[in-house]
């Protein structure tokens, strides 16, 4: 059991290290991101039930629309709420950068439980690719999320609601393609591999474009500050 406990976390881990290594600021993490992994990893249990009731009740007559649509709305849903309730007014929510993090936390504590309850059903002979796949995934899926979230956070309040929308959307369409591949196709490379290298390419590009952000936010307010101190 411990091992298998440790197979399935151990991804998450070293993804979220990865991401907050990447920040340009070194910090010792705060307690707020342990808490938003927290609740990502509690969130398993009512998406999971509503996931459940749809299919034994049969409200959808479509497997293809369960499986892709519903199911990537109600975990991107979920987890953008959380990020909205509980963190988007967070003191410790202080630069942009932060939502990245707090997006691939929440994201990877869903993807660890989610990951811990597939293992014990089916055993470890897929834990390689879960922690390729669906893992990693969920952990890309937070951090564009996240990114727009924190563009919102620290932009025009004309231009927050659309980015607030859009970090929804953006990770829920994301979602839908990825679970349209693998109901589709299955485990086919042919087609998954090309998409992981792309969400890959995707987010790390918005972890690039939020320290661009970050730096122009710090000019414009140090800025400010001079000119505030000069006259």
């Amino acid at each position: 059991m411990f091992i298998l406990l440790s197979v399935a976390i151990a991804p998450a881990l070293a993804l979220l290290s990865y991401f907050y290594l990447k920040r340009e600021i070194a910090e010792e993490p705060s307690k707020l991101l342990l808490h938003t992994f927290i609740y990502g990893a509690i969130l398993t249990f009512p998406i999971l039930f509503i996931q459940h009731v749809i299919e034994e009740e049969k409200v959808l007559t479509s497997i293809f629309v369960h499986q892709t649509l519903v199911t990537s709305a109600l975990e991107e849903f979920f987890k953008w709420l959380i990020l909205i309730i509980a963190i988007y007014k967070h003191v410790e929510f202080d630069d942009p950068y932060d939502g990245i993090l707090y997006g691939a936390s929440v994201s990877l504590g869903f993807a660890t439980v989610e990951n811990i309850l597939f293992l014990l059903n089916y055993g470890m002979d897929q834990a390689f690719l879960r922690a390729l796949l669906p893992v990693s995934s969920h952990a890309l899926f937070g951090v564009v999320m996240g990114y727009y979230l924190g563009r919102a956070k620290f932009t025009d309040s004309k231009t927050a609601k659309f980015e607030i929308t859009y970090s929804f959307l953006t990770s829920f369409v994301l979602h839908c393609i990825y679970n349209s591949i693998l109901f589709i196709n299955g485990i086919d490379l042919i087609l998954i591999v090309p998409f992981m290298l792309f969400l890959w390419i995707f987010g790390l590009s918005r972890v690039k474009k939020a320290h661009i952000f970050m730096r122009t936010k710090r000019f414009e307010h140090h800025e400010y500050f001079v000119k505030e101190k000069s006259g």
